[in-house]
């Protein structure tokens, strides 16, 4: 099942379908319980949301408790995807965001879910794949995993309750995202123009090379410091939002700049 784009026709019929659109997928990062799977299965159901990714879940998740918390949602349970690690789980996608609460010593862009929404929307109707992350119940996200998305989105709450549980959280996204469908008018302005935009796993094979390029000079080489320099690097390419062009321009660059300097050597 996927989102579905609607636009007012101008009459007494309400709302009329003008294009099928695919909705963000769910990324569920080491999820630990079965009942919260199935909980956000339904908060995703309950909005045309089907895409359910699962990385790492805990052995023997999908079990009776999981099913009667999906309460009919079975569909999207029995569909999700598994995953050894996030970057494959969002291979295929576009953009990116990631859900948390914390505020972190790293530079991103921060996007209430209704932003959000209107930012995945358009890019829905240009043919992009988004998909939005979240971490464990308990611990949340990763900076690795905060590092592999374009924005973060923050749900505004009480500044001393912020927490939610996952199905909460799939929810406001899922319930932003199916309002939102509504406010589109005109579908041609909404259309990039020009090439796509580069995949995640294309960004991964560029963050490859150039991290490679950068270990072979000795950029890289103080050990300690590498993992936040590695992770400084891949946050100013995620702001810059790519296209695929652009990144193969980039690789061609690091390998021009490699062979270069091997043949002054």
């Amino acid at each position: 099942m996927t989102g579905i784009v609607r636009i007012k026709d101008g009459g007494t019929h309400g709302c009329k379908v003008a294009e099928s659109v695919r909705g963000p997928a769910i990324v569920l990062i080491e999820p630990q319980l079965g009942e919260n799977i199935g909980t956000a299965a339904r908060a995703m159901l309950n909005f045309e949301l089907s895409d359910l990714r699962l990385v790492r879940p805990r052995a023997g998740w999908q079990n009776e408790k999981a099913i009667a918390a999906a309460s009919g949602a079975k569909g999207v349970l029995s569909e999700a995807r598994l995953f050894e690690c996030t970057e494959e789980a969002i291979a295929d996608l576009h953009r990116v965001y990631a859900s948390t609460g914390r505020s972190r010593d790293m530079t991103q862009q921060i996007l209430s879910p209704a932003h959000a929404a209107q930012v995945m929307r358009v890019g829905a109707v240009s043919g992009e794949l988004s998909g939005v992350l979240f971490g464990p119940e308990r611990s949340g996200l990763t900076n690795e995993d905060l590092a592999l998305s374009d924005a973060v989105i923050t749900v505004p709450a009480n500044s001393y309750f912020k927490s939610l549980n996952l199905a909460m959280a799939v929810l406001l996204i899922g319930y932003e995202w199916f309002v939102h469908l509504d406010s589109i008018h005109d579908l041609d302005n909404l259309v990039m123009v020009g090439t796509r935009s580069a995949t995640k796993s294309e960004l991964q094979g560029f963050f490859d090379h150039l991290e490679g390029a950068l270990d072979d000079c000795g950029f890289l080489r103080v050990q300690e410091k590498r993992p936040n320099m590695v992770r400084n690097i891949r946050n100013i390419f995620q702001r810059a939002q790519l296209t695929e062009q652009e990144v193969r321009t980039l690789r061609g660059v690091i390998s021009g700049l490699v062979d270069h300097t091997s043949g002054t050597r």
